[in-house]
């Protein structure tokens, strides 16, 4: 994009997460927030708070003096292929929000469609820019070959975040493996490289709903590492990405580490961000082991960061850090953990996509 003229970004979907998103854009010197478009009574007040315009539909938006060059997708999970692709239609490049599409074949579509029409598609696993995962990803080659790893998401969602409008969070393709290990699983390949082997047992269920609840999940990586996994929404913890890293503003804090990281040279635990190693240099588990508090920049809020580099995507300053075929193997992870919930056993995934 020539000039230093701002990239103009719409938000589509004002639920719980397109006003952050558009907050986010408001922050940006580079980025103008064009209009948000939702045809819900409720997103009118959403609009006069942001001070931008509101299009019941895409086609309206497309219509309008209000045209942006881009635009944020943050409808619920079943229609991010269909809003996606009317937006590149429209000649606009995308950020979807997480997960790019509740099954493979779709997301691949959506993949070759943006392809096809020489346009953009960003996902928006957003925490790629958490600066505890920033500083981790930096400190990942400093604990030799990566051995083993463990990691939880355990929270409880009280029985309102299943109500209206919110009800299809009831759905198949609505549970935690999609809303929130996705998130999870798009982390371990962007710290450790892809998964390629996973076997799953399922919680026990407490709710009346298609969604699952939970799992207990062993993951096996192309470079030979190992891990485990355990996923539940339905359980009092202090455990999850949320609540550890205080990135989300509306769960409390708790600190509590949720990835725990081993080499053949040391571990390293996050977010405490303790590294641990053996300080005479000797292993041997007769030897004192110490650890370090790892200090971690402060840095701006990942989603202000993740609007600043869709910006540059889009001037082809940068190329996308979570593309859509990046946030396709997350799907295919989390399609594989779901049919292994469904037929047991386990499941192998293509490294090469």
């Amino acid at each position: 994009m020539a000039g230093t003229s701002k990239v103009k970004l719409a938000i589509i979907g004002t639920g719980l997460i397109g006003p952050r998103h558009a907050e986010a854009v408001l922050k940006d010197p580079d980025a103008e927030l064009s209009c948000i478009v939702d045809p819900s009574p409720a997103a009118i007040a959403v609009a006069e708070r942001l001070e931008c315009p509101i299009y019941p539909s895409i086609q309206a938006m497309l219509a309008s003096p209000s045209k942006p060059d881009a635009a944020l997708v943050c409808t619920p999970n079943h229609t991010h292929v269909a809003v996606s692709k009317e937006l590149l239609d429209g000649g606009l490049h995308v950020l979807c929000e997480k997960p790019i599409s509740v099954d493979l074949q779709t997301g691949q579509e959506l993949v070759d469609y943006a392809a096809s029409r020489n346009l953009h598609l960003l996902i928006g696993h957003h925490r790629r820019f958490n600066r505890y995962v920033v500083t981790t990803k930096q400190l990942v080659p400093s604990l030799g070959r990566i051995i083993a790893l463990n990691g939880l998401w355990t929270s409880y969602k009280p029985p309102d975040y299943f109500d209206p409008p919110t009800e299809w969070r009831r759905l198949d393709s609505a549970g935690p493996i999609l809303i929130n290990l996705i998130h999870e699983i798009d982390i371990l390949h962007h710290l450790f490289g892809a998964i390629t082997k996973i076997h799953a047992e399922a919680t026990p269920k407490q709710r009346d709903h298609a969604a699952e609840e939970g799992a207990a999940i062993i993951l096996k990586f192309a470079s030979g590492a190992v891990g485990t996994f355990v996923l539940s929404d339905a359980i009092p913890s202090p455990y999850s990405f949320e609540a550890g890293t205080g990135e989300n503003p509306m769960i409390p804090y708790t600190g509590q580490d949720i990835y725990r990281i081993f080499g053949t040279d040391a571990s390293l635990s996050v977010p405490d961000m303790q590294l641990w190693s053996y300080p005479s240099g000797k292993k041997s588990w007769l030897e004192i082991i110490n650890s370090k508090k790892i200090e971690v920049e402060e840095m701006k809020k990942p989603f202000e960061l993740q609007v600043a580099h869709f910006v540059k995507v889009i001037r082809g300053q940068e190329e996308p850090s979570c593309s859509g075929k990046d946030g396709l193997r997350a799907v295919i992870v989390c399609e594989a953990i779901k049919k292994a919930l469904k037929q047991g056993g386990s499941v192998d995934i293509a490294e090469d996509l």
